[in-house]
């Protein structure tokens, strides 16, 4: 058996069923053996980065981790962006990089590049393969840190002739045991007596909830618990989903893009409940209004990040859905309050009052708070929604109604042309649910090129373009910061939509300010098919502040 052949046996042993990928002659040996040796569907994309964000959406769906495979050099440095975008949102993959042959290493030889160092600083782990005989124990181990403590992406760098090589024998690990990786996963039963202390004696508690939560698996436990003691939550932009959007109990996204009512429930807290949330920048950019005249518990598998941007009264590590279960468990747990509601009152109060002006649009532009509220109405009930980076993102974030289905985007790294590939990832692990990828027409561009992917793919995925013409998350930055100074954000000489939609033989259908909203978005929706649906935005919009 050669390295490459034990490399499709190690994904088998861990029950990968698809790939995402590009190919090159440094990778080439493990997809000849992929193709001859398994029933692994592999998935050619048309640039590298979006093999890791199909992996992403891919992940993030089906619960698997993902699985990327590139060639050597510019094929694994196209990939960089996709393993930081991942690492950023705490997203498990495992990303295969081809590797020039072991004795030409730092030779600067045709299609070197040292993947490895590079990416030092956006994955969890990284391994350089140096003899066919290591290829089952570094498998097994980068797929146990990938999925476990804080997940996120492990990179395996494999050079040419090590995939070549013959092994004497193939034998896949059961176990993994990695003295120096013990990630923590039940809570300490006394932080957590303190924590159910703490809830007892509070008049105004919130849960503030982020990604960690769904990465978790623990949405239905935070629900749960919220509707049993009568507690607000609100989320960070990674926790959109974990309530329904129209939970009596959910007051929307917190931060500098949030609503207003959400940030003032954090400010007025007595007792603050941070879950599965980094307490970054974008959802806390004042972190001495969360930390006065409250206490604050920060509950998280990855123990980095408590207190590395503001301090806790109660740090609590562990895994978010074990430590709920504990919680739930504890026998002095019927000690807390079952109703809230003068705080929940003072919550609506500050919701009606505080309600954002609504935006002037021109008469042939579709107002975007109209447009995302019927596609809200319109779509499934159980739809993944994709929403890319810029203006989109916020107006997703603000008024798209999530029900029993998924929003995902881009987060932490906040990367552009994210929608597109994560979409298609996610439509292939949920090909019977809609998927929806919602972009600018800056962002539709930086992925466009997949539009073959999907088409080859046959993943009937909802395409809808957002076009102001105009980089209009930068623009907006401009009008408030640069007096009305615009370098750089025109968007000239794109394609015309409805010829590139027919190009690759995909139905396309356009919105303006005269359209029939309702009507014409109902007939989208329910094609079967793919679609792209290219919706005309005001360039002078912004987003509510």
């Amino acid at each position: 058996m050669t390295g490459a052949e034990a490399m499709a046996r190690c994904l088998v042993a861990e029950g990968v069923e698809v790939l995402f990928g590009y190919t090159g002659a440094a990778i080439c040996p493990f997809y000849d053996a992929l193709e001859t040796q398994t029933n692994i569907h592999t998935v050619l994309v048309r640039t590298e980065q979006n093999a890791a964000h199909m992996a992403s959406g891919y992940t993030r769906l089906s619960g698997k981790v993902g699985v990327c495979t590139v060639t050597s050099g510019p094929g694994a440095t196209n990939l960089l962006t996709g393993i930081a975008t991942a690492f950023a949102d705490s997203i498990p993959l495992i990303c295969i990089t081809g590797q020039v042959n072991s004795a030409m290493i730092g030779s600067d030889v045709f299609q070197e590049a040292d993947i490895i160092g590079a990416a030092e600083s956006f994955v969890k782990y990284s391994y350089l393969v140096r003899h066919a005989a290591d290829i089952p124990q570094i498998f097994k181990e980068a797929f146990h840190i990938a999925a476990t403590g804080r997940k996120g992406p492990v990179l395996i760098d494999i050079p040419q002739d090590v995939q070549e090589e013959s092994l004497p024998r193939f034998s896949y690990p059961e176990e993994v045991h990695l003295r120096s990786y013990k990630p923590t996963i039940k809570g300490n039963t006394v932080q957590i007596r303190k924590v159910i202390a703490e809830l007892a004696k509070a008049d105004k508690p919130l849960f503030c909830v982020g990604g960690g939560v769904l990465s978790a698996n623990a949405s239905e436990r935070i629900r749960e618990f919220s509707h049993r003691f009568d507690i607000p939550v609100v989320s960070t932009m990674m926790g959109i989903g974990v309530m329904p959007t129209e939970d009596p109990l959910y007051f929307g996204m917190v931060g500098n893009n949030g609503a207003k009512y959400a940030n003032r429930a954090m400010n007025e807290a007595d007792l603050l409940l941070v879950v599965g949330a980094r307490v970054a920048d974008r959802a806390v950019n004042r972190p001495e209004l969360i930390t006065g005249n409250k206490v604050l518990v920060h509950i998280d598998v990855d123990p980095a990040e408590i207190g590395k941007n503001v301090g806790p009264t109660i740090p609590l590590v562990g895994d978010i859905a074990c430590i709920f279960d504990d919680l739930n468990a504890e026998e002095g747990l019927p000690k807390i309050p079952t109703n809230h509601s003068a705080w929940l009152n003072d919550l609506y109060a500050a919701k009606k009052e505080l309600k954002e002006r609504p935006e002037k649009t021109g008469a042939s532009f579709v107002d975007p708070k109209a447009f995302y509220r019927a596609l809200s109405r319109l779509m499934d009930e159980d739809a993944v929604f994709v929403a890319d980076v810029g203006q989109n993102q916020i107006w997703s974030c603000r008024y798209a109604v999530i029900r029993s289905g998924r929003f995902l985007t881009s987060g932490g790294m906040g990367t552009m042309g994210y929608a597109i590939p994560a979409a298609i990832g996610a439509r292939i692990a949920c090909p019977d649910r809609q998927v929806l990828a919602v972009c600018g027409d800056g962002a539709f561009s930086m992925s466009m090129m997949e539009l073959a992917t999907m088409r080859q793919e046959h993943a009937g995925i909802k395409v809808i373009v957002l076009n102001n013409r105009r980089l209009g998350m930068v623009r907006e930055y401009q009008h408030y910061h640069l007096h009305d100074r615009y370098p750089m954000v025109v968007l000239e000489g794109d394609p015309d939509l409805q010829l590139l939609a027919g190009a690759y033989g995909i139905p396309f259908v356009r919105l303006d300010g005269r359209s029939a909203l309702e009507k014409e978005l109902s007939v989208f929706l329910k094609q079967e098919d793919a679609g792209i649906l290219e919706v005309m935005i005001d360039p002078e919009a912004t987003t509510p502040h």
